[in-house]
């Protein structure tokens, strides 16, 4: 895969926290949720390097699991950056 530029890096590290967002809302009402935190660190040196962390706090009478939400999340939003890198920059 060639180098990325920062707009690149920027749009991908969009396209993963915004993913993440999709799928935890796919899976808990908006009214469950007290706070989220999502972030992507994307760099690019020899390969990409993705981390993608994400930080919820549900409330107490929500019947999801915190834990696996925030992992499940985590890997919907690294499928959906695969197919959105072999689409846009292979």
């Amino acid at each position: 895969m060639r180098r990325l530029t920062d707009e690149e890096l920027g749009k991908v590290s969009e396209v993963a926290v915004e993913a993440a967002e999709n799928y935890i809302l796919s899976r808990v009402s908006k009214k469950e949720i007290l706070d989220l935190d999502i972030n992507a660190d994307v760099t690019y040196e020899d390969v990409l390097n993705v981390d993608i962390t994400v930080d919820i706090d549900l409330d107490e009478l929500s019947a999801a699991d915190e834990n696996e939400i925030a992992e499940s999340a985590v890997d919907a939003a690294l499928k959906e950056l695969d197919v959105f890198i072999d689409e846009n920059f292979r």
